[in-house]
């Protein structure tokens, strides 16, 4: 078992002034390189916006990846393909930019309705879809919500004083989850009420202002131009509010579709399956409670449109088909993406886990991104299991930190590679934060996930510009974003310098990244801190770092 708190190497340079054997091979440790640059003064271009995760931090000022760096030194070298897993929600394997990248089981047949290759799975040519259905939305309640749905009749109505011994531990867990859930669904109502009636106060003051000015389009001196001592209260807060309305170049418009965004937000949350008790979710006829029943899903790793978007999105951060002059560039150039359709629209089930990290070793994986995430694991030892049998198998795990702005060293969240005291029961796993395009104070994305112990290394995640279904792209936010970037680098090791082991792999990654030598605001929170101070290595991932750190292993300092 590895400490995280004491295991780490602590390099982030290239020049070799020590190492440390992993796995029978040389990690070097070197100098760090301590980067002290002032942020972009000058508003980033689209162009920047829809590739800051590539650019190159000592050239452009944006804390990227690196990227184009990187290949600029694989010149000339060769790489072997490299498969991928994206643990996801399903993803559009029909994509203009994942189309030809997308896994192809070879030992299977297509439609002959037989499981040719003998793995379990019949006619799985691209992956496995562990939610069932073909084409629909996958909505299924919390994991907070199935606990209470399983204490539910046992204990609703009861005290504690009503409750044997040996069930109150499971009593107060009981009545901790549904007031949570009281608490959330009546906080998404109110947050929904209160959007609504903000976009109602922001048309009514441009109404009013329209009137008075006796024109449709105002603009800022418009506004100005008005005398104040001729208002009502009214009035001088409406021109207040379109005086901000007026200063955004999108205009009312964009205000109102912001807030027509958040209400529909609540109100879906209001109103989800996630919280509701009774829901019953699940598409597949298994049995949720025993991992050995196997025989469910199917074939379809589409999804619906909607329900892809995020599985599709996060492929293309990975390996969308560069140069191609389409859309965006992935970070790895010779990976095939394997499709397993496992998360739904709510948190997804340990089995399916569990059973999806298995699939992805058993079939070739070298890489499993998992960009998803829970509070509660009933099932935890199962794919704790699952993990360890990626390890024996030299396979490497990337996992998204989380978007609650949360320090999960205090804080469960689930999968997790360590215990409660922070020891490592496995090491081929990457937990990994959100950066945003910032390089000043604000360099963490303002949602991510954070923890000394429990957050290797930062990785671009904010406004993601990426593939989306129907040969569409977008803009996406998360460390479910951040997690596939790193996921594109180990790809880009693993298909470079296939003779490194998952763990060298790991730990080239965590300590080739770049130190930052800047306070920067903790998530959620006003208070100022290193980045060291908030995850294991502080340091954000440069891809070119480390395929030259990984050179210098396989091949030795030239």
């Amino acid at each position: 078992m590895i400490n995280k708190k004491i295991g780490l190497l602590a390099i982030a340079g290239l020049s070799l002034v020590g190492c440390k054997s992993v796995q029978n091979r040389e990690v070097p440790v070197g100098i760090d390189n301590i980067v002290n640059i002032g942020a972009k003064k000058a508003v980033l271009s689209e162009n920047e916006m829809n590739n800051w995760m590539h650019l190159d931090l000592a050239k452009d000022t944006i804390p990227g990846l690196s990227t184009e760096k990187a290949y600029k030194f694989l010149e000339g070298k060769k790489s072997i393909n490299t498969i991928v897993a994206v643990l996801d929600s399903g993803l559009d394997i029909e994509h203009e930019d994942l189309m030809s990248i997308t896994w192809v089981n070879e030992d299977e047949i297509a439609g002959n309705n037989i499981d040719d290759d003998k793995n379990g799975y019949i006619d799985d040519i691209n992956g496995w879809n562990f939610l069932g259905g073909e084409g629909v939305d996958a909505p299924e309640q919390l994991e907070m919500t199935r606990i209470v749905a399983k204490y539910q009749s046992q204990f609703e109505g009861k005290t504690k004083e009503e409750v044997s011994e040996e069930d109150k531990e499971n009593y107060d867990l009981y009545t901790e989850l549904a007031g949570k859930i009281k608490e959330r669904v009546e906080k998404a109502g109110f947050q929904s009420e209160f959007y609504t009636k903000m976009k109602q106060t922001f048309i009514n003051s441009n109404d009013s202002i329209v009137k008075l000015l006796g024109k449709d389009k105002y603009s800022v001196e418009d506004l100005n131009a008005i005398d104040d001592t001729t208002l009502s209260d009214f009035m001088k807060e409406a021109k207040g509010k379109m005086m901000y309305v007026a200063s955004n170049p999108e205009g009312l418009p964009a205000m109102l579709e912001q807030l027509d965004g958040a209400i529909e937000h609540y109100t879906n949350q209001k109103d989800s399956p996630n919280y509701d008790v009774n829901f019953k979710g699940r598409m597949t006829s298994d049995d949720v409670t025993n991992i050995d029943d196997k025989d469910y899903g199917n074939r379809f790793v589409i999804g619906s449109k909607e329900d892809e978007s995020h599985g599709t999105h996060v492929a293309g951060i990975i390996a969308a088909v560069r140069g191609n002059d389409k859309g965006m560039n992935g970070v790895a150039d010779n990976v095939s993406i394997m499709a397993l359709r496992a998360v739904p629209d709510g948190d997804e089930r340990d089995k399916d886990i569990a059973l999806g990290i298995r699939y992805a070793v058993n079939n070739g994986a070298k890489v499993i991104n998992m960009s998803f995430g829970k509070g509660y694991s009933p099932e935890q030892i199962w794919v704790t299991e699952a993990i360890k049998y990626a390890a024996a198998h030299d396979v490497l795990l990337v996992n998204a930190a989380g978007n609650d702005a949360a320090d999960i060293d205090v804080t469960n969240s689930f999968p997790t590679d360590a215990s409660k005291d922070f020891i490592e029961f496995s090491d081929n796993v990457l937990t990994i934060g959100a950066l945003s395009f910032s390089n000043d104070d604000k360099l963490l994305a303002s949602f991510s996930n954070y923890g000394k112990h429990n957050v290797d290394v930062f990785a671009p995640g904010h406004q993601i510009y990426s593939t989306i279904p129907n040969n569409e792209y977008k803009q996406m936010s998360g460390t479910s974003m951040a997690a596939p970037s790193v996921a594109g680098v180990a790809a880009l090791i693993r298909s470079y310098y296939p003779k490194l082991s998952a763990s060298q792999v790991k730990h080239i990654i965590m300590n080739s990244g770049t130190k930052m030598n800047i306070e920067i605001l903790k998530p959620g929170s006003t208070e100022k801190v290193l980045l060291s101070d908030i995850s294991v290595t502080g340091r954000i991932v440069n891809a070119y770092n480390a395929v030259v750190m990984a050179d210098k292993i396989v091949n030795g300092k030239k």
